[in-house]
Formats: structure tokens, sequence, C-alpha cells
């Protein structure tokens, strides 16, 4: 069974053909049918949001074992470092919050009129 060449010429050489194409080389086109298009969703940042950078505040962190480790194999995974990788997540997780969200922790929100336990 002979390989189906495609419908379309193009300068890049098949695999496997002997021969260079230089750069002078003309590119041919027909005048035929594309098939099916599909739109793609626009998926890229506005110019907007790769032109400004929040202002960074260096901070010191202790995190688990468990979650540096974590991080530090997704970034390897990714072929990036894992600083940035955990930045972006933290900066993924409060842009999603409630810009009207209390700024009291449920976990260590006190009722009102409770008084605070003191120290031994």
């Amino acid at each position: 069974m002979p390989i189906e060449r495609p419908r379309f010429v193009s300068s890049v050489p098949v695999i496997g053909e002997r021969g260079r194409l230089s750069i002078s080389t003309r590119i041919k086109y027909r005048d035929e049918s594309l098939g099916e298009i599909r739109v793609v969703p626009d998926f890229l940042p506005s110019p907007a949001e790769l032109a400004f950078r929040d202002e960074g505040i260096k901070v010191t962190l202790v995190l688990s074992k468990r979650s540096v480790d974590f991080s530090k194999a997704e970034a390897s995974r990714h072929h990036t470092q894992n600083q940035p990788l955990i930045r972006r997540l933290l900066d993924a997780y409060v842009e999603r919050q409630p810009q009207d969200a209390s700024s009291r922790s449920p976990r260590t929100a006190r009722p009102p009129g409770a008084r605070k336990r003191s120290a031994l």
C-alpha cells in the first residue's frame, strides 16, 4: 500500500526525503477546502495582565515537608521553580475569595461578648 501524500505543498521536507529546501523555495498554495474549522477559545492573558506585576514582599514561612516535596516535584515536572509555583498558587487562591469576606477566620473568630481565655 503506497504512502498517501498530503494534499498541500509545504516547504518542510517529509521525514525520510533526501535533499534540502532553501529559504528561497516558494510555497505553492492551492485554493481548496480547509475542512471543518473549529474556533479555539482565547486562553491567553490580556496585555494588562502581562505588563504589570504585584509588588513582592519577602516573608519567612515554615511549610510542611509534604507540601515542599509536592511543590518541588510539580515544579520539576513543569520545568519551573517551586517558589514561583507556590506564589501563583496563593495568588490564585486569593483571587477566588469573595471581596467582602470578613477579615476574621471562622476557626479563630469568637462570638461577640465571648471572653478570651487567659494563659496559664
